[in-house]
């Protein structure tokens, strides 16, 4: 039986886009809360913030978020996910699907 294939940014971005944050109603990776994504076999080190750091459902999305990634993990491999501040969040990380989301469609900070 052959093994699968080890991820790429690419799929594990995919999965955390299932993330929903229930405050925004937006994927995380479009709010821009995914700061790094580091692969190194067998582990995916991921490095995201919240809105803020005063955002009470960190836990909730972090869990979240590792349930996500598994299914695109071999078996094995781990994944390591940490709350970071810095930089802190701002709105210019969005990405255009996000900023269309809150209707912000010319792109801009609000």
């Amino acid at each position: 039986m052959t093994q699968p294939a080890p991820p790429d940014d690419t799929t594990i971005r995919n999965c955390l886009r299932q993330v929903i944050d229930p405050e925004a109603g937006c994927n995380i990776v479009d709010l821009g809360l995914v700061y790094h994504i580091n692969i190194v076999p067998p582990r995916v080190s991921i490095a995201m913030t919240m809105t803020s750091p005063a955002c009470p459902l960190g836990d909730m999305i972090t869990a979240e978020a590792r349930e996500a990634i598994a299914p695109a993990l071999p078996p094995g491999w781990s994944a390591d996910l940490r709350l970071v501040w810095e930089p802190p969040w701002q709105q210019s990380m969005m990405t255009d699907a996000a900023r269309k989301h809150f209707g912000w469609a010319d792109g801009g900070d609000v």
